[in-house]
């Protein structure tokens, strides 16, 4: 049954959208998920997140489910159009300073029936299929959202507190706020290939970028037995040139070999446009924009879906802060200013890489064939390729930035093994506000600390938190919920004044 009034309405059932329910119901935030479609979009659209992404998928309590589906990828590696090995950027899965390897390749509908099924957790969120928003009005201290039964036509609409919308490329949220996109200038279309196969293809364990102008492709094994391709169309080709195997053949033979058609499965076969855009305006008063809605970027650098799952953990937090009375309104602000830059540098790095190695003649193929081998071999540049660490996040209300930081503030702080090696960081602490400190507080400061809502983490010199808060040249960092860095201090006394209050009333006991 639908309630007349939700805290919070979401639109959108996709990776951004339940990831966001998921979160504030851990804060015990009701919310009602309104979505076209009735379950799991059924064909796989992304296919890889990072160590960064990954963690937040641990916050959900799907971090072992997880696993069992997902495939870490050994690195990349890149190769002419006669497929010899330009450069190979190899990768440890086991590295990383999160806990989780580094690139992750999944299949999507499996994904997101995992997230909707860590929602099913709790018991606060309600989702709706077959509902399709027609209308997003502010009122008085809320916001109207009309929606549409597609099965039966019937009307209904909800009051709600805050909206996200989470409704992809074409977002009505973005359109109801007078949202726009402002384009960076890059447009490709790709043909996208899934194939299922259980014989082995005896490929390397990473992505494949053909770097070839004419015809540029990228390979990647997403699972036991699946497999994806992506390669560039031409100037009036589409994905109906290429209905079956037997037309596909010359074009995934490279990597396929001479396997018979009974031993290949043709999943789906469609043709994308590549875009970077990102939207003007992330918010209109109570109403939010997150994922694609927001912004879009060229898969070269694996981060689409990622940023969704980014957003929602950057505002859920917040905003449930908000909702409880124990943070300002006006920190809602922070959402915009800290997400778009972010986002921003994102699809710039995927957009240079994507001309990089897809774009130019035949001098920039002879560019290619000499710089990419000496890029391989150079230590630090080839480390940099395969680093999934992403820029700290930009200055505001919960990011302190100063010069003798050394950057920690808006960067993640580690997640490292902790209780003499039996769990993470991350596994110990509830998702609130941490003082992590490698002097112990007096007990009026630990009252402090306490009564604000936050956790006192002890990093004792030498510890892995330790030597993270001195390569910051710190002794102290508030970390926050979303375990961003939001500020450090040589002093730990410095820092008790500046610890926010925050203390949702409901802390679900799954996390």
């Amino acid at each position: 049954m639908i309630k007349a009034h939700y805290p919070v309405v979401i639109v959108g059932a996709g990776p951004t959208g339940i990831t966001a329910a998921t979160l504030l119901a851990q804060y015990g935030v009701d919310t009602l998920v309104l979505d076209r479609w009735n379950g799991v979009y059924p064909q796989p659209r992304a296919v890889h997140l990072d160590d960064e992404v990954y963690r937040i998928v641990a916050r959900l309590g799907l971090a072992g489910e997880f696993a069992s589906i997902s495939r870490p990828a050994q690195g990349l590696r890149l190769v002419g159009r006669d497929m010899r090995t330009l450069a190979e950027f190899h990768r440890d899965p086991a590295r990383s300073v999160h806990g989780f390897p580094q690139a992750n390749m999944f299949d999507q509908p499996q994904f997101e029936r995992l997230l909707r099924s860590g929602l099913g957790r709790y018991g606060g969120a309600q989702v709706r299929g077959d509902s399709e928003v027609t209308d997003v009005v502010h009122e008085r201290d809320g916001v109207r959202v009309a929606f549409t039964d597609r099965v039966t036509g019937e009307p209904f609409s909800v009051r709600a507190g805050y909206v996200l919308g989470c409704d992809g490329a074409g977002s009505v949220v973005r359109s109801s706020i007078g949202s726009r996109m402002e384009d960076f200038g890059f447009e490709q279309r790709w043909l996208v290939v899934d194939l299922a196969t259980d014989t082995d293809l005896h490929q390397w364990e990473g992505v494949h970028q053909m770097c070839d102008p004419v015809r540029a492709a990228t390979y990647m094994r997403i699972g036991r037995n699946r497999y994806r391709w992506e390669f560039r169309l031409q100037p009036g080709e589409s994905a109906a040139d290429f209905p079956d195997l037997d037309t596909l053949r010359p074009l995934i033979v490279p990597w396929t070999g001479h396997l018979s058609d009974a031993d290949l499965e043709l999943v789906r076969v469609t043709d994308y446009t590549f875009r970077a855009q990102v939207a003007d305006r992330w918010r209109d008063r109570r109403v939010f924009l997150l994922g694609d809605a927001a912004h879009l970027t060229p898969p070269f650098v694996g981060q689409g879906m990622g940023a969704g799952l980014r957003d929602a953990a950057n505002l859920t937090w917040k905003l449930a802060g908000v909702l409880d009375g124990t943070l300002p309104a006006a920190c809602l602000d922070t959402y915009q200013q800290e997400r778009k830059p972010h986002s921003r540098y994102m699809i710039r790095l995927a957009t240079a890489i994507g001309w990089a190695m897809t774009e130019g003649g035949r001098i920039s193929t002879v560019l290619r064939r000499r710089l990419a081998p000496l890029a391989g071999r150079t230590p630090g540049l080839s480390a940099k390729v395969t680093d999934s660490v992403t820029p700290a996040l930009h200055a505001s209300a919960f990011v302190h930035r100063a010069p003798a930081a050394r950057g920690l503030a808006g960067a993640l702080c580690p997640n490292p093994v902790v209780d003499g090696g039996r769990c993470r960081l991350d596994d110990t602490v509830p998702a609130r506000f941490l003082f992590v400190t490698t002097r112990e507080p007096s007990a009026g400061q630990r009252y402090e600390i306490e009564r604000r809502g936050a956790v006192v983490v002890p990093a004792p010199p030498g510890s892995d938190l330790g030597r993270w808060l001195a390569r910051g040249h710190a002794a102290a960092a508030i970390v926050r919920p979303d375990r961003t860095v939001m500020r450090t201090s040589r002093s730990p006394a410095a820092l008790y004044n500046s610890l926010p209050t925050f203390t949702p009333a409901a802390l679900h006991p799954n996390i």
